[in-house]
């Protein structure tokens, strides 16, 4: 773990979330230099805490990759990638060259690991064993007395926090990543903000609009969230995402059932098989190529990340799960969440537990987290009642969480004067439902929405007509017209793939390379 910088001693003050600190902090000082491939890279100084901003600071890894012809760009495009958890450097230096050429010429590209994550101080609450531990005991199908030991769990997880991340946990809140975007925007001259955020990307986006709305040129918010929901009513933000998700794997049974000929798996009835391929692993584990086992909710796990995909992907989940029944260790589905999974997973955690104001109410979250649980009983159950790992499945946790957050955002969301925020949503997303979308663009003064009529989760370099959208208005600053609805997501092959279909991770997946990397994908024309 990435120890934090000391450049000065000095009390917490009172605790305060959002009036504007005293006396200004520094501005970073950024030493480029060469970090291969034609990207340059560098450490910012932050502060710890923004209540004490001349106090001790946090070190946040940074790296650009400058356009070509400096006397034609525009001034510097920061990428923010989805999680929490997910680095910042490594989105930009794994995407870059699949950006549309007119934002590689316009702008300097910029990316940097935000606090508590990766190389800028990597929040670490369960180490790898104790993480494989509890994802190796989870099940697919949990059985009826599950709920209390999932909180007793989730409790665990909590005191290894405060344990091991104490002196952390509490910074790491999207209102003091907003103010580090606003002192790197000053470190790179960048008189306003240029910038495209996607998934979690979009919310610290939207809060640093709402903080600075004056000082936001270009906002692009691409698979985004409804900020109201997920910071002050989060069981109101956690069902849409179980249904969602539950929603999205639906569809894909549904194909499956109709197209048996490219799908393969289910003899007829892929519902009733999964549901049987989920029970099966549960009781008699797949040993793995590394000596770990996959079970059930290894299967679950998987498929709630890769069916981010879209339809492209389809055809290749079908082959994946008959592998699964026969027992096969090299479907996809069947890789254990590796080391890489926990050093996003933590974060993913504590992030949210810090910005999100769970009520206390014990009684309150049984009932929530059951019927979550009920709702969705394709994939819901397993998160539910699984160890803490990912997103909605973080009320266990946080519900119990006892650690004080004063980077926690606790305002209006409306970023009152910005220029137009451009505010993208997929009505088949699984991750962050559409009508978030919808929200979010309600909810912005200035708010313009560009609906992607597909599955998977965010459509820039998923779709043409949007990510040229999204390039025009982060380029010229046109923002699409009301109503624009771009459908072009590419359909399932007529057959199985033998490679990872253009514009998918399925690769990656496949080969077991880092879970941490946030792929756009690959634009397809």
């Amino acid at each position: 773990m990435t120890a934090l910088a000391i450049a000065g001693a000095g009390a917490l003050a009172a605790h305060a979330t959002q009036p504007a600190p005293p006396t200004a902090p520094p501005v970073p000082t950024l030493a480029w230099s060469d970090c291969q491939g034609g990207f340059e890279c560098a450490n910012a100084q932050v502060p710890l805490d923004y209540r004490d901003p001349q106090g001790k600071t946090i070190t946040l890894a940074v790296i650009r990759k400058k356009a070509a012809d400096q006397s034609k760009k525009k001034g510097t495009l920061f990428l923010q990638p989805g999680g929490p958890g997910n680095s910042g450097v490594d989105f930009v230096r794994g995407n870059y060259a699949d950006l549309p050429t007119a934002l590689r010429d316009s702008f300097d590209v910029f990316g940097y690991d935000v606090r508590g994550v990766g190389r800028s101080s990597q929040v670490e609450c369960w180490d790898d064993p104790t993480y494989t531990q509890a994802v190796t005991a989870a099940k697919g199908v949990p059985g009826p007395d599950a709920y209390e030991p999932a909180v007793r769990q989730a409790a665990a997880f909590d005191q290894a926090c405060q344990d091991r991340a104490g002196n952390l946990a509490p910074y790491v809140g999207t209102q003091y990543v907003a103010r580090d975007i606003d002192l790197l925007r000053q470190a790179l001259g960048e008189e306003q903000l240029t910038y495209y955020g996607r998934s979690f990307g979009s919310y610290i986006g939207t809060v640093y609009a709402s903080m600075f709305p004056d000082r936001v040129r270009a906002l692009a918010l691409d698979g985004a969230y409804d900020p109201k929901h997920y910071s002050y009513q989060p069981y109101k933000y956690d069902r849409p995402q179980y249904l969602a998700l539950d929603g999205a794997m639906s569809r894909f049974l549904d194909w499956c059932k109709a197209d048996q000929a490219t799908c393969g798996f289910g003899d007829g009835d892929p519902r009733a098989a999964f549901e049987k391929l989920k029970a099966d692993l549960d009781a008699n584990p797949v040993p793995t190529a590394g000596g770990g086992q996959a079970n059930g909710y290894t299967l679950v796990y998987r498929l709630m990340f890769n069916i981010n995909e879209g339809k492209v992907i389809w055809p290749s989940f079908g082959e994946a799960l008959r592998k699964a029944q026969q027992r096969d260790n090299t479907s996809f589905l069947l890789r254990p969440p590796s080391p890489a999974s926990f050093d996003f997973l933590n974060p993913n955690v504590v992030v949210e537990c810090v910005d999100k104001d769970y009520p206390k109410d014990p009684a309150l979250l049984k009932r929530q987290v059951t019927k979550n649980a009920r709702l969705a009983p394709l994939l819901g159950p397993a998160m539910a009642y699984g160890p803490p790992t990912y997103d909605h499945q973080h009320a266990t946790a946080c519900a119990q969480w006892t650690g004080e957050h004063p980077s926690r955002y606790e305002g209006s969301y409306r970023a009152k004067g910005s220029a137009p925020i451009l505010v993208i949503g997929n009505t088949g997303d699984p991750d962050t439902p559409y009508q978030d979308a919808v929200a979010l663009s309600h909810e912005l003064d200035n708010g313009r929405l560009l609906t992607f009529k597909a599955e998977g989760h965010t459509a820039f370099n998923r779709s043409v007509c949007a990510t040229d959208a999204i390039t025009s208005y982060l380029v010229d600053l046109k923002v699409p017209a009301r109503g624009t609805t771009c459908a072009d997501e590419t359909q399932p092959p007529s057959s199985t793939p033998t490679v990872a279909p253009s514009g998918t991770t399925l690769g990656e997946l496949r080969n077991g390379v880092s879970d941490r990397v946030d792929h756009m994908g690959v634009l397809r024309r």
